[in-house]
């Protein structure tokens, strides 16, 4: 694992990680950029997929998101959402500027809160990215567990007062999301997780941001592939269903997977999650290729006014060896809609001035 820091605009110094192929010799089939969960971090508990994905031929590049993991500011404090996706968005790019990457396909993967991040990468720039890969995503708040809006209304009035307090509620999600014990355990012993109660300010970013997904789906038009656990109940499967359902993809793939809960790349038995693995590297190798130059030209976006015709769906559903099911989607259009846009091996770390 390569690291290195970084300073976003705001002089915040911020960690990137990456993992490459072992032979110098193959470079990267394509380029995968992690977006990781609400109190999560990339260096150690992403390790595991970091590798994964090197192993199976990909350039894996990270970030801890401001006040998450090593990256500086006060623990999972977001202050405006917006800001932690331009971080992303914008040393993302730095690496697919590099001139050895420009031709490389480039994915995002987001599990949990980062799958809403990527959602909202694809929204800053819509052309810009050839595919997510979303591990229970958190594309909208549950209306299991949203709250009243006259318990929002009361903490909004306060949330410039007391914006970093640490007074909201909330249930150990650690101990829902993760199946085995061992893993749990190793998890909750990472101290670079953050595991006190959310920030009221980070609270209301993540509802307002959950909310807008709700009028935006389906100006989603990028390739993805959704893999949720059937039991989890730290996002909504259901939720998943409709990312799926409402977005404008003519290329879209679901797969929940019974038994299984939130964390399916850590904290399920090691042969469910070769599973997901397994399906996560199938999908990125069908869509991982070479680009000319002149390919990546960017198309202007269509006018607000001019809405493309609806094509017939034709859904094929498939059981794999595991029980899941799988939705893949051949063709798709629905008319787009302006809306709010939504939504969690060796070097040595060295800082780095710009590049945000």
């Amino acid at each position: 694992m390569l690291q290195e820091y970084v300073r976003n605009p705001r002089g915040v110094q911020l960690f990137t990680c990456s993992w490459l192929p072992a032979s110098s010799s193959s470079p990267p089939k394509a380029l995968v950029f992690l977006c990781h969960g609400y109190g999560m971090e990339c260096s150690d508990f992403m390790r595991a997929c970091g590798i994964k994905l090197a192993t199976a031929g990909y350039g894996v590049f990270g970030i801890d998101y401001e006040g998450h993991g090593k990256s500086m500011g006060a623990r999972c404090y977001i202050q405006k959402f917006e800001n932690l996706v331009a971080d992303c968005d914008r040393f993302f790019k730095s690496i697919c500027d590099m001139e050895e990457y420009r031709n490389k396909s480039r994915f995002l993967y987001g599990e949990s809160m980062g799958g809403a991040v990527a959602l909202l990468l694809h929204r800053k720039d819509p052309t810009f990215w050839d595919g997510a890969v979303l591990v229970a995503p958190m594309c909208k708040i549950s209306e299991k567990v949203k709250p009243h809006p006259v318990v929002v209304t009361l903490l909004t009035q306060v949330e410039e007062i007391i914006p970093k307090w640490k007074i909201v509620p909330t249930k150990d999600v650690i101990n829902s999301a993760f199946k085995d014990p061992v893993k749990r355990e190793k998890i909750r012993k990472n101290k670079l997780i953050y595991q006190d109660k959310p920030r009221l300010k980070t609270a209301l970013e993540l509802l307002r941001i959950s909310m807008d997904v709700e009028d935006s789906l389906s100006e989603v038009t990028m390739p993805f592939f959704i893999l949720h656990g059937e039991a989890d109940t730290v996002t909504d499967p259901e939720v998943s269903r409709a990312l799926y359902e409402r977005a404008a993809s003519t290329d879209k793939t679901i797969k929940l997977y019974p038994g299984m809960w939130h964390g399916l790349t850590a904290g399920e038995p090691d042969e469910n999650v070769e599973l997901v693995f397994s399906d996560i590297v199938s999908w990125l190798d069908k869509r991982s290729r070479h680009w000319e130059p002149n390919e990546r030209v960017r198309t202007p976006p269509e006018p607000e006014n001019k809405h493309r015709q609806a094509a017939p769906t034709k859904i094929t559903r498939v059981t794999s060896s595991s029980g899941g099911t799988e939705s893949p989607v051949p063709a798709h259009g629905q008319p787009q809609r302006r809306g709010s846009c939504l939504c969690g091996l060796g070097g040595r770390p060295h800082q780095q001035q710009c590049r945000m």
